[in-house]
């Protein structure tokens, strides 16, 4: 069998290293960094851990994603279809940027579409 996206991705430093360039262009967005402004530094470390786990939970990896369901965490903060489009696009350019192939880019943007339902709120 092929190995697990998670192991194909480079394991978890590799997850580690794509989390924080994306939340890093999240928080840099002029859009986008409304979600981060007023968040304590320790929050902001405890929602890259979670996004961190939840990543290597779901490509395969030996994690447990112990957090909240994402419509749970998502709820009232008023996501539009233009929030989901900027998250996507920064998401494509750390794919890029971490020369993420072909078919394992197509993988994360799948597994990321399946939770947009839960996650936006206005169009």
């Amino acid at each position: 069998a092929a190995p697990v996206l998670y192991k194909r991705l480079g394991g978890y430093d590799a997850i580690a290293a794509v989390t924080d360039d994306f939340l890093g262009r999240l928080a840099a967005d002029k859009q986008m960094s409304r979600f981060f402004v007023g968040v304590s530094v320790d929050s902001l470390r405890k929602l890259r851990q979670h996004v961190v786990d939840q990543l290597c939970e779901a490509t395969g990896g030996p994690c447990y994603y112990f957090g909240r369901s994402m419509k749970t965490v998502h709820a009232g903060l008023g996501i539009t279809e233009s929030d989901w489009q900027i998250t996507v696009k920064h998401l494509q350019l750390t794919l890029g940027k971490f020369k993420v192939p072909d078919k394992e880019r197509g993988e994360i943007l799948s597994m990321f579409s399946s939770l947009k339902n839960d996650i936006v709120e206005k169009p």
